[in-house]
């Protein structure tokens, strides 16, 4: 896998750069500001070496506002193969919504606590690296619970929400009826269930994961 960085933070970048080197993975390039994110992204796209995956903070020089999620939109927009998996210290719906609210295919959005789990941050960065998603679970629940209130969710049971939650994560159907306790085939017809009570079709093929989770961000 092949990687940049941008973080700002010199030593949370160094940190970032060691944990994945010591994983077999690239990384190719580390910056601290959006800026030379989009700078360097452009120079490698131009040589043809375009990364597997963008991981960027939030929050960046010069304003430390929202230069990170800003850039790793427009990452998405001009470089729809890429894999954007931003860090936030905070849940930010704003920011999160904004970002997910393009292509379903490689985006990632977690908490910075969660590079501490190692195995969990890395799995999730290789996961946005292979066009999937990772959403942390911090972020998932805030956004079923402000769609709830907007009754984008009102016709699934309890159980479909928190399916659909795990779904958010990025988690598979085994690893959801392992976490539930319950039968992969129970996970396959809650699943089943929530793609038709959303009016997500078979056509919509396996986008249809997350698609679910991404139908109430446009209400």
């Amino acid at each position: 896998m092949r990687v940049v960085i941008a973080e700002d933070s010199v030593l949370l970048r160094e940190g970032l750069t060691r944990l994945l080197t010591d994983r077999g993975h690239d990384v190719v390039a580390g910056v601290g500001d959006a800026d030379a994110l989009i700078k360097v992204i452009g120079e490698l796209a131009a040589e043809g070496e375009l990364p597997d995956v963008v991981v960027a903070d939030v929050r960046m020089p010069p304003t430390h506002t929202d230069e990170g999620v800003r850039a790793a939109v427009r990452l998405r927009r001009d470089h729809p193969g890429l894999g954007v998996l931003v860090l936030s210290q905070y849940v930010e719906e704003q920011y999160a919504t904004e970002l997910l609210a393009g292509s379903s295919h490689g985006v990632g959005y977690l908490l910075k606590d969660r590079v501490a789990e190692v195995r969990e941050f890395v799995d999730a960065v290789v996961r946005v690296a292979e066009g999937g998603t990772a959403l942390d679970p911090e972020v998932v629940a805030q956004l079923l619970g402000r769609s709830r209130k907007q009754d984008v969710l009102a016709n699934l049971t309890p159980r479909e929400r928190e399916v659909l939650g795990l779904m958010a994560e990025g988690r598979t159907n085994s690893a959801i009826a392992r976490q539930l306790v319950v039968s992969d085939g129970a996970v396959e017809k809650h699943v089943s269930n929530i793609f038709l009570k959303l009016g997500l079709s078979p056509s919509d093929g396996d986008h249809r994961r997350v698609l679910a989770v991404l139908r109430y961000l446009g209400s």
